[in-house]
């Protein structure tokens, strides 16, 4: 895993330090309001390395047992693209996104979240 100072920018590109942004959610300390927050939040744990908070935000019905992360890849840029609920009052919501990662490449998808006991998950891309 990467160790990131909280006063350096977000990886998720929120404009926020990453200590007042993702890494509450990384930590535990608190949970994402919203869908897109979860989506963000679990691209900062990508561009972190952070497997255990990607498995932990992933639902149950569709986590593997296992996640390997490939230390080769740097994420660097995060754009969302489009939401569909997801709200603080909702408890399902899609988020279209694109990722950049180094070497050369990209992935651009549509989302699925669910939020469950207050807690938003990541379902499966549509």
């Amino acid at each position: 895993m990467t160790t990131i100072a909280d006063s350096a920018r977000c990886p998720c590109l929120s404009g926020s330090p990453y200590g007042e942004c993702c890494a509450p959610y990384h930590r535990g300390e608190a949970t994402a309001p919203t869908a897109e927050r979860l989506m963000r939040s679990r691209y900062s744990a990508f561009a972190v390395g952070d497997a255990a908070y990607l498995l932990a935000s992933w639902h149950p019905s569709t986590r593997p047992a296992t996640l390997e992360l490939d230390d080769d890849v740097r994420w660097y840029r995060l754009d969302i693209l489009g939401r569909s609920a997801g709200g603080v009052l909702d408890t399902e919501g899609v988020v279209e996104f694109s990722a950049r990662f180094k070497p050369g490449g990209e992935v651009r998808e549509r989302s699925r979240f669910v939020r469950e006991d207050g807690r938003w998950l990541y379902v499966e891309a549509l």
